[in-house]
């Protein structure tokens, strides 16, 4: 019996890496496939005289909001308004706004209203800022995000050259604290390794679809073709609804990096780190089956060969070790270098990648008490959820 139980550990051993060596060489493939099929954004001496309104909505963003708003009035491209929409702000950010603006015509500030029952408050807010909107392109973007002085040319050359209906561009992340460096790069790392950037150009699924809702511009006919964030009203990720809404009235949506130009620091420590992202993981993965189903997915492909090379030093009988454990480990690491170096990141913190996914169970955890606790995640104050 000693010798049968030995025998069914060491397959059990054998076929969860298998799986986790299927899994990473899945990942290895996507990312290399990706490096050709996402474009970056780049200088260019191109220009283009679209005409362009610069959507964004504010809520209690004071203290960030001034360099946006100088980024974006520095912009070498010669024909765009700049909409601001306070969103019922208690810090100020009006009038922060208007004091760094200095009277610069292009830029109107906006008085929102509270959201109507039904609404999350970012999609009434874009949805207000679009109705206000004079031009012919529309580009949504955060309070947080800054801008080189080309970008927005850059931006629309790059809408022109692809034909996008949509471009989803993926501003390169502002990093500082630890937190903030071993959380915020999974973003990329999910969009360089999980999804084929070839089917989100060229084939017709909805779900091979993505956006970052800190940089998205849409052809105005296309946004009203889709219904605008009307129909992501309820939406915690309004910004992949959308993309998933283009692709199936069969318009174009193309992604690309940002490359420096467009930037953003989404968070600054621990505690905002852990909130932001708990906010949309649930929605993320489908709901909490999803979310757990991923994290045992996640510890097992980059926690367990951890496990096996210590256990197999330990003595146990581990098939290959030691080196089938550490090729896993260095094809995950590998994965997640890649994706920080293509995405503007520091690829020497993919060293930390097992403390990356204990953070994000961390978070997970958030995003399930919330669950729990009040039917849904809390942002800015505000239920995020409908």
């Amino acid at each position: 019996m000693p010798a049968r139980a030995e025998a069914l550990d060491s397959l059990m051993i054998i076929l969860l890496m298998l799986i986790v060596t299927g899994g990473l060489a899945a990942m290895t493939a996507i990312s290399l496939l990706n490096w050709l099929a996402l474009p970056v954004l780049r200088k260019t001496d191109a220009h283009t005289f679209s005409r362009v309104s610069v959507l964004i909505p504010a809520r209690n963003e004071a203290s960030k909001i001034a360099g946006t708003i100088r980024d974006l009035l520095r912009q070498t491209h010669p024909h765009f308004e700049l909409l601001v929409l306070d969103d019922q702000s208690e810090d100020g950010t009006a009038l922060a706004v208007q004091e760094c603006a200095a009277g610069d015509r292009r830029l109107r500030v906006l008085q929102g209203s509270p959201p109507p029952p039904g609404w999350l408050g970012k999609a009434w807010a874009c949805q207000q800022l679009a109705a206000q909107a004079k031009e012919e392109l529309l580009i949504f973007c955060d309070a947080d995000v800054g801008w080189h002085e080309t970008a927005i040319n850059v931006l629309l050359c790059e809408m022109d050259r692809r034909g996008a209906d949509l471009l989803a561009v993926f501003p390169t992340q502002r990093t500082e604290t630890w937190s903030e460096r071993l959380c915020v790069p999974l973003i990329a790392y999910a969009i360089h390794a999980y999804l084929p950037v070839y089917g989100v150009h060229h084939l017709p699924f909805p779900q091979l679809a993505a956006a970052n809702g800190q940089c998205i511009a849409f052809r105005r006919h296309a946004y009203n073709q889709v219904g605008g964030h009307a129909v992501v009203r309820d939406n915690v990720l309004e910004d992949v609804g959308l993309a998933r809404l283009t692709k199936r009235a069969g318009l174009r949506l193309r992604m690309a990096e940002a490359g420096g130009l467009v930037t953003c620091r989404m968070y600054c420590d621990w505690q905002s780190v852990r909130e932001g992202f708990a906010k949309n993981i649930l929605a993320g993965f489908g709901g909490p089956p999803g979310l757990m189903a991923a994290t045992t997915f996640h510890w097992l492909t980059f926690l367990a060969p951890w496990v096996f090379l210590v256990s197999g030093f330990a003595g146990a009988g581990v098939p290959g070790h030691p080196w089938w454990p550490t090729l896993l480990i260095f094809a995950g690491i590998s994965v997640r270098g890649f994706s920080a170096w293509r995405s503007g990141q520091r690829v020497k913190d993919a060293l930390w990648l097992p403390a990356s996914v204990l953070m994000m169970t961390c978070i997970a955890g958030q995003a399930l008490w919330w669950q729990l606790r009040y039917g849904g995640p809390l942002w800015k104050g505000r239920r995020a959820v409908a």
